[in-house]
């Protein structure tokens, strides 16, 4: 491998298809009618088709999975796992993995807002990354199809014709690797069986909210068939960004409420200048929806032997920026006023503008502007430092395209093998306005162009009737160039010398690269005994190049690399030209035993580790802040009880889990050598964590279900490395303690006109604390409760629905994201509203 250029690999269908014809050619030669399938078409084949049944909640009753490499019955799987099918997704209004993940005990996976682009937060059990920046690591691993999506940033996957999602709570180190240390979400989409089945659909709803999907199913030959499915969302934005000018000519509204507590009059001097016409002072719309995609599948599958998957997909997410607003709680805290919108003078002569809470609009409207004039800038550090006006737009736009082909081969009734190969290309551009108002103090652009190829191969034995044994190894590489304009106005050097200037560009690269061998092993020692245990071997390198140039993209930034300035890039002690590299290595292992008592009742119990890879930091303000993390790692204990009651009639799972969490890797504000300011992540100490979680599905009358969930995470730290910010007793940031979900649908039969179910569902999450301390006192987002219902009338023949749905029906006002920098500086707190009340009429066609 080491003669093949990276860009070489970079290129990887034609290594695909080297691989794929090779195993293509070979597939006949042990082809056997009596082999087994590959595990994704058992657990399609088990799983029935939502139009074959009008009882939806039997057909969620009887899921199978593969996570543990073979299909199983998700009861007789010991893991704390979560699987909903399409019917069960399509029942609860869920069109995207954000919402199934509202689903789910103890999960946590938001869209995070503008300054973040296309990106999601997720955790499991606590455990995650909310920062799309490249240098990280998720901490829970997301795939599709097997294939593992490395990244956060346009990891809010629409639903697209998905046969199932499960969702694996606690580490998975050794059945999904690296980086699935909270634990995995995987999703998988409907194969190909030639059956010329297809479904259009139609959605209408509000804010001229518009849906059409549709798929279909053909046959090509008799043993080649092919699946085309395809998606299309629009939906005006829900939050006003509004030309403050033109709201306030004076400057600003009658009275405000100054930083002090004090109510105050409006200055007119120095007023903000319109930019609309007076009367039409809306911008535009903010948390728009805007996405396409389409999927293309085909499937070889000659006999029970043979099953070559080929998938190709394009999505095209092109919106407003997320709609965000200044926290109407919050005081903002800048007070000074070099970093308003006339030109700033540290040294006499007139003040700008101040940042303060006249730029508070309300619940659903901001001020951003995306723009920052040329000034002089004549601050001490920077006497007489020129400036360039920056403008950018508001604009969030994802294109990516994902290859994958998934090969099953019987060699015998014994062994199997199954090949799985991909390529991921994606770019990404949006602009920021970090402090929603007109005033330029903390702007930018950020671009990023991904790319990564995997293969994994799988070796599947049936070494006796009751032990199954899967050994694979697994290839894995990347980079992502990652360019940013940083208009930052408002950092302070030091105690009386005031701003200085960060206006500068960043086009770094990230390549990595990580290879694993594994093993898991499933032996049913006697009947209703049974010992699952697992180990894997995973090797990971990353690089991180850093520039820090003028916006000119030539000179070096003496403000961000003064050495680099002075003595070129590369030189020791530059920025510019410095490359940080990371290597680290480690053993992760599982072992679980579980008893079955009877058809009805399971026991089990486990302990796994699983790890978030390390890396350096992305964002030094000097050189010496380039300090490198190593991995977070994390071993669970874990004990489970799976029930089916009452003649099946009753589902309930219940499980607790005690963690202990190592090098876990927090961001602090002041780095390790006491520089500052820090925007560091470092390895702050150590933690437990432990909680507990059930689940149910009740079916006490037929056609008549009820579901729901209950989860609980306390977590604490209890050691802390020198020089760490955070405190023992700080709480954990990005996930709830209590979180539940309660829902209920009936099934009405009216004959020959069909039938009508209503449905409603109740999701509760509790107060989450951000991560953001002001001072000395952590910032919270509130708990909140929401309510969703869904009407549908299915006609006789089943292949025709018509369905009324609404969400947020108490138009319940809450946060999803707040992110709060008055601790660094920036004097703001934002925060990202959860969409008001909408409702939706969707009528949907099967053939």
């Amino acid at each position: 491998m080491t003669a093949v250029s990276p860009r070489l690999r970079a290129g990887s269908p034609l290594m695909l298809g080297a691989s794929l014809a090779a195993l293509t050619i070979a597939g006949p030669a042990f082809a056997q009618d009596a082999a087994m399938p590959a595990p994704q078409a058992q657990a399609q084949a088990a799983n029935p088709d939502p139009a074959a049944t009008t009882d939806n909640s039997q057909v969620s009753n009887e899921i199978v999975v593969t996570a543990q490499f073979r299909a199983q019955n998700i009861q007789d799987t010991p893991l704390a796992i979560t699987a909903v099918n399409a019917a069960t997704m399509e029942a609860k209004s869920q069109t995207n993995l954000a919402q199934v993940a509202d689903s789910a005990p103890n999960v946590t996976l938001k869209p995070q807002g503008a300054s973040f682009g296309p990106s999601i937060a997720v955790s499991i059990r606590g455990i995650g990354q909310g920062d799309f920046n490249p240098a990280y690591e998720p901490g829970v691993g997301i795939y599709i199809d097997d294939v593992y999506y490395p990244q956060l940033t346009g990891a809010v996957f629409d639903l697209l014709d998905l046969d199932r999602v499960e969702i694996l709570r606690g580490p998975q180190g050794t059945l999904s690797g690296r980086n699935s240390e909270g634990g995995s979400i995987k999703m998988f989409t409907k194969k190909p069986t030639g059956s010329g089945d297809g479904f259009v659909e139609g959605t209408y709803g509000s804010r001229q909210r518009i849906g059409m999907r549709a798929g279909v199913d053909f046959k090509l030959t008799d043993n080649l068939f092919a699946r085309v499915s395809g998606v299309y969302k629009h939906q005006n934005g829900y939050v006003d960004q509004l030309d403050f000018g033109c709201v306030y000519p004076a400057g600003g509204p009658a009275t405000f409420t100054a930083n002090d507590g004090t109510t105050k009059q409006t200055n007119p001097t120095g007023g903000i200048p319109a930019i609309k016409a007076n009367g039409a002072c809306r911008v535009d719309k903010l948390g728009e929806v805007g996405y396409q995609a389409i999927r293309g599948a085909l499937r070889y599958n000659p006999s029970n032997a043979v099953d070559i998957n080929l998938t190709a997909e394009y999505i095209h997410d092109k919106h407003s920026a997320a709609g965000e607003v200044l926290a109407a709680t919050a005081v903002i805290d800048n007070p000074n006023t070099n970093i308003g919108t006339n030109p700033p003078q540290y040294a006499g002569g007139s003040p700008g503008v101040p940042y303060d809470n006249r730029f508070i609009c309300g619940k659903f409207c901001n001020f951003s502007s995306y723009s920052s004039p040329a000034i002089v800038y004549h601050g001490i550090l920077a006497p007489n430092q020129p400036l360039l006006a920056t403008q950018n737009n508001n604009t969030s736009v994802y294109d990516g395209y994902n290859l994958a082909a998934n090969a099953h081969f019987a060699l015998s009734d014994m062994f199997s093998i199954d090949n799985i190969l991909a390529y991921q290309n994606w770019k990404s551009k949006f602009g920021v306005d970090d402090d929603l108002s007109p005033i330029p103090l903390s702007g930018g652009f950020n671009s990023l162009t991904h790319w990564n190829w995997s293969e994994e191969i799988r070796l599947n034995a049936e070494l006796a009737s009751n032990i199954h044994a899967v050994l694979g190894g697994y290839w894995f590489e990347q980079e992502t160039d990652y360019f940013s304009y940083q208009d930052l106005r408002y950092i302070n050097a030091a105690p009386g010398l005031g701003l200085f200037p960060l206006q500068f560009i960043q086009p770094d690269r990230t390549p990595a690269q990580a290879k694993a061998a594994f093993g898991n092993v499933n032996w049913e020692i006697v009947p209703g005994l049974t010992f699952d245990g697992g180990l894997r071997y995973t090797d990971e390198k990353k690089q991180y190049h850093y520039f820090r140039y003028n916006p000119d993209g030539v000179t070096i930034n003496p403000y961000v690399d003064p050495v680099g300035a002075v003595a070129g890039a590369g030189a020791p002690g530059a920025l510019t030209g410095l490359v940080a590299r990371y290597h680290g290595n480690r053993w992760d292992y599982r072992a679980a035993l579980n008893y079955r008592f009877s058809p009805e009742a399971m026991v089990y119990v486990s302990t796994a580790t699983g790890f978030k890879g390390g890396g350096t930091n992305p964002r030094p303000f000097y050189a010496s802040q380039a300090i490198a993390f190593a991995p977070e790692v994390l071993t669970n204990y874990e004990v489970g009880l799976k029930t089916d009651l009452f003649d099946r009639r009753l589902r309930f799972n219940v499980d607790a889990f005690y963690g202990k969490l190592k090098n876990a890797q927090v961001g602090v504000s002041v780095c390790p050598d006491g520089s500052t300011p820090c925007a560091a992540l470092i390895n702050g100490g150590n933690a437990r964590e432990w909680g507990v979680e059930a689940d149910f599905l009740a079916r006490p009358i037929d056609g008549f279900s009820i579901d729901g969930s209950l989860s609980y995470l306390n977590f604490k730290y209890t050691k802390l490395a020198p020089g760490t910010t955070i405190s023992l007793d700080e709480p954990f940031a990005g996930s709830p303690k209590w979180k539940w979900t309660l829902g209920a649908q009936f099934e009405t039969d009216l004959g020959s006109f069909g039938s009508l179910t209503p449905r409603v569902d109740a999701t509760y999450q509790d107060k989450i604390y951000s991560g953001f301390t002001y001072n000395t006192v952590p910032q919270f987002i509130d708990a909140y409760t929401l309510l969703n219902a869904r009407l549908t009338w299915q006609n006789e023949d089943k292949d025709l629905s018509v369905s009324l749905e609404g969400t947020n029906l108490t138009n319940k006002y809450y946060y999803v994201t707040l992110f709060d920098l008055r601790a660094a500086g920036a004097g703001l707190d934002k925060a990202q509203p959860g969409r008001p009340r909408e409702w939706a009429v969707t009528v949907k066609k099967t053939f």
